[in-house]
């Protein structure tokens, strides 16, 4: 069976290692001259390697570091070497607190030095406010904010989901970005009670051993070329700047199968998976399933700028302790998080012990007006806020600016119900299977699990197309 892989992005690679794995032979057309979508590794001050996108996996959810043990990095994966993140906030940066779930907390209490006393006393009104129904979904932002006071949501939902899909909590899908707290609420009559209900769950199901999260010596950007090697060893047929530009439906000696148009040639495959973002997976998909082709369409995205920055370590002692902080956009910063790369991975700290790397992140849904500055006003006013912030006043060394337009997809309220009315359009069509961070989460491990999932349909629903007529003759059918 000859299986298409369409992006080159993690979705895509761990797709096409889990056909390989099965037995297909594998092509994957990527549209960019390299691999990796928002996963890159680059450097720094001449040697220093860093991370352009994402920088760690959930290591609690399997998927991500398995496959990057069966790639043989293994030895290189590396839990952070502090624990714990800050926010920094009405004027300080102070602990994250301890108890909450995305920001909720289950005791008012643990969040009493971020909150302002009134938002505080806001909170115990949620004892005493009738049931609120949640209905088929809500917005994470409105309920919370509903329930314990804005305070909540404005200085802790706000930039921990930020930092996760870098949206707008009053728009972000409770049942899509928090389920496990959708789930409880609607059978709690507080919030606090649902919070407490899913911390009670959890701590009668002790977690996995191990690290919450890891990282790679050398980057996270790293795993995407180490599959793909990986792939390639297996046979596949990788192939760089080749974009998609049609998918037509073909059926060879009575086997149905797909035409992929690309610039140079026409591609014929048993099975296609689609793993691009969505507008380009909404092109394709138009003549053949115009409904999910409407539905990817109306999704939207985010942009966001990371700035990288080199320091003298002599010349940065006053970057405090820990991994990092956290920026409530309500505080009117420019940037939503500081990473103190030097602080959070060994690996980073040791390749030049001469130098302090961290990072900053800028941009949310919206705020498109900020990315439009160029990168030298980027690094300023990343230099301005982590001044203000921890009082770090030198010039850095060396600089990076990675952009990353329509870097990550939005899942506002109804996000599931479109996901599952692509799912249901594109699943009517023989051998094709969409995956991505659009459809089962927006981490490396729900993108590789996605991958897989759809490399495992394409599969079976070859597998259950055979069967043996009643001569013993293997026959195909839809």
């Amino acid at each position: 069976m000859h299986v298409l892989v369409i992006g080159g992005g993690i979705s895509g690679l761990a797709a096409a290692h889990q056909l390989l794995a099965s037995g297909a032979r594998v092509t994957l057309a990527e549209a960019d001259t390299r691999l990796g979508g928002k996963l890159r590794v680059g450097s720094i001050a001449g040697t220093a390697a860093v991370d352009l996108g994402a920088e760690s996996m959930l290591a609690r959810r399997p998927e991500a570091v398995e496959l990057a043990r069966a790639v043989g990095l293994g030895e290189q994966l590396q839990p952070p070497s502090v624990a714990g993140g800050a926010i920094w906030t009405r004027g300080a940066v102070r602990p994250m607190p301890k108890g909450h779930l995305m920001g909720v907390p289950g005791d008012p209490s643990a969040v009493s030095g971020v909150l302002s006393p009134e938002g505080l006393a806001r909170i115990s009104e949620d004892g005493r406010l009738p049931r609120t129904e949640l209905g088929a979904d809500v917005a994470v932002g409105s309920y919370v904010a509903e329930r314990l006071g804005r305070e909540v949501v404005d200085r802790l939902v706000e930039p921990l989901l930020g930092g996760v899909y870098a949206g707008d909590a009053y728009r972000i899908s409770m049942r899509a970005a928090v389920p496990q707290l959708y789930e409880a609420a609607r059978g709690e009559r507080s919030l606090l009670a649902a919070v407490r209900a899913v911390q009670d769950r959890a701590a009668a199901t002790p977690a996995p051993a191990g690290p919450v999260f890891m990282g790679i010596e050398g980057g996270v950007g790293r795993l995407p070329q180490a599959v793909a090697d990986a792939c390639a060893a297996k046979g596949a047929d990788i192939r760089l700047n080749t974009p998609v530009r049609e998918l037509r439906r073909t059926t060879s000696d009575g086997e149905p199968g797909w035409l992929a148009v690309t610039d140079s040639e026409v591609l014929r495959a048993d099975a296609v998976v689609l793993a691009t973002p969505a507008p380009a997976a909404a092109r394709l998909l138009a003549p053949h399933a115009p409904a999910a082709a409407t539905a990817l369409d109306a999704v939207e995205y985010a942009s966001m700028a990371l700035v990288t920055l080199a320091f003298r370590r002599s010349e940065a002692d006053r970057v405090p302790d820990g991994s990092g902080f956290l920026v409530p956009p309500v505080d009117g910063r420019a940037i939503k998080a500081a990473t103190f790369s030097a602080h959070k991975w060994s690996w980073a700290a040791e390749q030049d012990p001469s130098l302090f790397v961290l990072r900053t992140s800028l941009g949310r849904y919206g705020e498109e007006h900020l990315l439009q500055r160029d990168d030298a006003e980027l690094v300023e006013l990343s230099l301005r806020d982590l001044r203000a912030a921890t009082g770090l006043d030198a010039r850095p060394v060396d600089t990076l600016v990675s952009r990353w337009d329509s870097g990550l997809p939005q899942y506002p309220v109804g996000h599931l119900e479109r996901v599952a009315a692509v799912r249901a359009a594109t699943d009517a069509l023989p051998g094709l299977a969409v995956a991505g961070a659009v459809y089962g989460g927006v981490g490396i491990p729900a993108c590789v699990a996605d991958g897989r999932r759809a490399a495992r349909q394409v599969l079976q629903a070859a597998a259950s197309a055979e069967s043996v007529n009643e001569n013993g003759e293997k026959t195909r059918h839809e």
